[in-house]
């Protein structure tokens, strides 16, 4: 899971995705429930365009009372999306998203403790993650609140991302389980080629580009510490 990136400001935004509305957006660091900025298809566009969007990190589902939600939503297990309450929607109606991101952080816990790890991509462009988002309307006062979700992908696979998060420990023992049976997790870029595809393809497609990112694309270590107090999970692995 991510709980923490640095958001590209808007001149690096319009440089490489193009958004065709002005909104004022500054960048810096963004944790969950905070507002973020994220691009996607235009919704009041009938052919394509790319549109920015602010808001915030965690999505808000159509079932909620309240757009302060206490659960977690801003990350989504991409395997669950289909099946997941909070999720299926927005991913069955094409609600999807690339988030900016000049860098994000990861816990490693080879030490036996935390360690956050910060991921740059290693051409120097920001990455555009993938995600998914939803338009939540207050039924009181019809205040609209736009929300987004980070999606994450299996990594035991991943020679770099699979050394991340706090290891699964068994329920009975307390004992981390063997390796073979870790749910390691990455996040998932969008390469600039498939930009089109992610935000405006059928599902199908969408689901093909549901990848984990080559190791080399990935300029990693430890990070400088930000000042920003970042909740750690019970579990840190979603």
């Amino acid at each position: 899971m991510c709980n923490l990136y640095g958001s590209t400001k808007l001149a690096g935004i319009r440089k490489y995705w193009r958004p065709t509305n002005d909104l004022a957006w500054d960048g810096g660091i963004v944790a969950p429930r905070k507002p973020g900025a994220f691009i996607r298809r235009a919704v009041d566009d009938v052919g394509y365009a790319q549109e920015l969007v602010v808001g915030r990190w965690g999505l808000i589902p159509w079932f909620s009372k309240t757009a302060d939600i206490k659960f977690s939503t801003n990350n989504a297990r991409s395997e669950e999306l289909a099946a997941k309450a909070t999720f299926k929607h927005p991913w069955a109606r094409g609600q999807r998203c690339i988030i900016p991101a000049d860098w994000f952080d990861e816990p490693n816990w080879e030490s036996g403790k935390n360690v956050w790890w910060r991921f740059r991509r290693t051409n120097g462009e920001p990455w555009g993650l993938a995600g998914l988002w939803n338009t939540w309307t207050d039924k009181a006062t019809g205040e609209i609140h736009e929300s987004y979700t980070m999606l994450t992908i299996h990594a035991n696979s991943h020679p770099l991302m699979s050394r991340m998060h706090r290891p699964d420990l068994d329920p009975e023992t307390k004992q981390p389980l063997p390796f073979e049976l870790q749910d390691k997790r990455s996040v998932i870029p969008i390469e600039q080629g498939d930009v089109d595809q992610w935000l405006a393809g059928t599902v199908q497609e969408a689901q093909d580009l549901l990848r984990l990112a080559p190791v080399d694309v990935f300029d990693a270590g430890p990070s400088v510490p930000t000042g920003v107090n970042i909740p750690l999970l019970d579990s840190d692995s979603s």
